[in-house]
C-alpha cells in the first residue's frame, strides 16, 4: 500500500459499511501531521451548481458530494491551470481550487471545458492519526491518482476503475458484494 499523501486516492474497502464512504474513492488534497483533507470523487450530489449559486441560473453543471464535513463549502478540482490561476497542484495535472471569480465568468461565457473541472460540496477530513488508524484497520486501499480516474465521465464506475488500476489480485474485489452474508 502507498502511504497517504497529497495526490493519493483512498479506495474504500469493499466491505466498509460506513454510509459516508461505502464504495467511495477519495482524492487526498492535503495530508500532514495535523490531519488529512480530501474529496469524494465518485458520488453525484442531488443538486446542480445553479441550484447552489443563484448567480448561475440556467447553468445546470453537476456537483459532487465531497464528503460529510462542512456541507456549506464548495470546492473544485480542475485540469486548467493556465485558465484558472491560484490553484494548488495536487498531483501531475490535477489542481485544487483557484480564482473562483474567473471560474464563474468562464461558466457564464460558456468558455469553460466542463470535462476538465468538477465541483464538490463538503469534504472528507481526518484529524491527526485518524487516517493512520483507519489504514491499520484496512478500511482503505491506496493508489496514485490519475486524471483518467478523477475526471472519469461515468461517476458510478470510478470505484471499480480505481481498484482495477491497482492491478493483480485487487481486480477480483470489484465483484465482491457489499454484504457477503447476503450472497
Amino acid at each position: 500500500m502507498i502511504e497517504p499523501a497529497s495526490g493519493i486516492l483512498l479506495i474504500s474497502d469493499p466491505f466498509l459499511k460506513d454510509p459516508n464512504f461505502m464504495r467511495t474513492v477519495v482524492l487526498l488534497c492535503e495530508h500532514d501531521e495535523a490531519g488529512s483533507f480530501g474529496l469524494v470523487i465518485n458520488r453525484t450530489f442531488e443538486q446542480t451548481l445553479n441550484e447552489l449559486i443563484s448567480d448561475l441560473e440556467g447553468y445546470t453543471v453537476p456537483v459532487y458530494y465531497g464528503g460529510p464535513v462542512q456541507m456549506d463549502t464548495l470546492h473544485f478540482l480542475h485540469q486548467l491551470p493556465d485558465e484558472i490561476p491560484g490553484g494548488q497542484e495536487i498531483t501531475k495535472g490535477i489542481f485544487w481550487g483557484g480564482d473562483f471569480d474567473i471560474v464563474l465568468s468562464k461558466l457564464k461565457n460558456e468558455t469553460l471545458d466542463l470535462n476538465k473541472i468538477r465541483f464538490y460540496l463538503g469534504y472528507s477530513g481526518w484529524s491527526n492519526g485518524q487516517l493512520k488508524d483507519e489504514m491499520k484497520e484496512k478500511s482503505w486501499l491506496t493508489v496514485n491518482a490519475s486524471r483518467n480516474i478523477v475526471f472519469h465521465n461515468q461517476t458510478d464506475s470510478i470505484w471499480k476503475e480505481a481498484v482495477k488500476s491497482m492491478g493483480g489480485e485487487y481486480t477480483q474485489i470489484i465483484n465482491y458484494p457489499i454484504d457477503p452474508q447476503l450472497n
